[in-house]
């Protein structure tokens, strides 16, 4: 395995990712979308989620493909930018067929971030043209770290943020994670100094700090996220996608797999205060491997990759005013 060549969820083809961000409310949203709809299933196993169109995508559910993926802030309220994609897409004369009509396939999730700092008395719900702006930015390249749904993400001890790593296999099958992470739980060790996530790391991708070197087991430290707001500010939200031929139910089994990304970075995650989940996307554009080998090896690159990019989306974090935790890189000295 080596990571792919922008080390991104984009590596996949096919696949766009676009952003939006409003300082003032320290929120935003972000949007996975494709030229073409793209055979997706989801695995939910936070206590807490905050779903959209998420029935559509189990096995035995009509509805053959979707048009866009979205991951926001707001809670609740961030469920409305679907809605402002569904919108645009439809402006597009995207969506899934019923006679003469069109309907845009548009399964969505969210992370409570709405004790951050930012400034949340808006007199319009401000999602729907958050999500229109995220889909209207859509391509190959786009930023991590404080961006998109990340933008107002924490964690237990510092900034969360929008991470996205990928990977390539040794068959040429590629796999990409997008994540916004927002957990009760750390993504670092109780040092502060260490991820979890750091036997995943290729290429120094987020800052080499290497393992922890203090042995055996470590309580966490109490939770800045919790003395500075509440308890229930939480979610980590994420996309896996594989560019391998997967049908919906190949797709929940690599979203399953994929959570143990989520267990190997955060601790704890899928606590009954996290609304944790993995959608997972399939662009259909390779074969997948007859010899069935290729699916219990993309679960576990699906796995790697949904780490590397949680750890991704701390360690690219920044600072802003009015943060009421601060990032890593502030908390190193970097």
């Amino acid at each position: 395995m080596k990571p792919g060549p922008s080390n991104l969820i984009t590596d996949v083809t096919g696949l766009r990712v676009g952003n939006a961000s409003d300082a003032t409310i320290k929120s935003g949203t972000t949007v996975l979308t494709a030229d073409r709809p793209f055979i997706a299933s989801v695995c939910v196993m936070g206590g807490a989620p905050g779903t959209r169109e998420t029935d559509l995508l189990a096995p035995d559910k009509t509805a053959p493909g979707v048009d866009a993926l979205v991951l926001s802030g707001g809670s609740a309220f961030g469920l409305a930018a679907a809605q402002g994609v569904m919108d645009e897409l439809h402006r597009m004369g995207r969506g899934f067929p019923v006679l003469s009509a069109r309907v845009p396939i548009v399964p969505a999730a969210i992370l409570f971030d709405l004790l951050n700092g930012g400034q949340k008395g808006w007199a319009e719900n401000p999602y729907p043209a958050l999500g229109q702006q995220a889909l209207r930015a859509a391509a190959r390249t786009f930023d991590i770290g404080s961006h998109g749904a990340g933008t107002g993400a924490q964690t237990a001890q510092h900034k969360g943020g929008l991470g996205s790593a990928s990977v390539v296999l040794e068959d040429g099958t590629t796999v990409g994670a997008l994540v916004a992470v927002n957990p009760m739980g750390s993504v670092t060790t109780p040092s502060g100094q260490h991820f979890w996530a750091a036997s995943a790391e290729m290429d120094a991708e987020f800052g080499g700090l290497g393992p922890d070197p203090a042995a055996g087991f470590q309580p966490l430290p109490p939770s800045r996220k919790l003395a500075a707001m509440a308890a229930l500010g939480n979610t980590t939200i994420a996309i896996v996608a594989t560019d391998a031929a997967l049908d919906k139910a190949q797709c929940h089994r690599m979203a399953t797999a994929a959570h143990d990304g989520m267990a190997r970075a955060i601790q704890p995650s899928h606590s009954p205060l996290d609304g944790d989940i993995v959608f997972a996307a399939s662009t259909g554009s390779r074969p997948l491997d007859a010899t069935e080998i290729l699916l219990p090896i993309l679960g576990h690159a699906a796995s790697l990759c949904l780490a590397r990019a949680i750890a991704r989306a701390v360690w690219e974090a920044t600072p802003a005013p009015g943060d009421t935790l601060p990032t890593l890189r502030q908390s190193l000295g970097r």
